[in-house]
């Protein structure tokens, strides 16, 4: 399949106009660009102002997932929180990963099952004031995670495909 002609026509954002045929054009891509471009595509998704705020396009992400991808997700936005912080976050649902003062356990997947959606939008909300490469970190997560991208609006997924066109132009 030849992605470079199929990415043209998301290139110079013409992100609405092609929102609705964005989910289907998006698994040909997903199963065929590199990985680092699909990466810089999530991204620039989770920061444009054409969709929602970034805590809650990773909370509704965090719905749809399964709970080894939410403890995946987890663990990339908690890197870098302090222990102070980290026992408030979430109304103290965190708390328990603490020990003493030491570097906050890996997430599991069944405590990251424990969480619901706005606790998770909360931590983004911190992560993203915190910690200025957490939507690329995240980006890069959700690159290895396509099936769950496709989840988001037909708007989010117009906007990775043109960035990605934009990322393989280079190639």
């Amino acid at each position: 399949m030849d992605i470079g002609n199929l990415l043209q026509q998301y290139l110079g954002g013409g992100a609405n106009a092609n929102a609705g045929r964005a989910l289907d054009d998006f698994d040909a891509v997903a199963q065929n660009a590199p990985r680092a471009a699909m990466a810089q595509g999530v991204s620039e998704a989770l920061r444009s102002d054409q969709t929602p705020p970034f805590p809650q396009m990773v909370s509704q992400l965090f719905d749809k997932s399964d709970p080894t991808q939410r403890a995946g997700m987890l663990n990339q936005l908690l890197r870098g929180v302090s222990p102070a912080v980290l026992g408030s976050l979430a109304g103290g649902a965190l708390g328990h990963l603490l020990h003493g003062n030491e570097a906050p356990a890996a997430v599991t997947p069944t405590q990251a099952d424990a969480l619901s959606p706005e606790q998770v939008r909360q931590i983004a909300e911190h992560a993203e004031q915190h910690n200025p490469g957490i939507v690329e970190r995240m980006g890069d997560f959700y690159a290895e995670h396509p099936q769950l991208v496709r989840t988001i609006a037909g708007a989010a997924l117009a906007i990775i495909l043109g960035r990605v066109a934009q990322g393989m132009q280079g190639h």
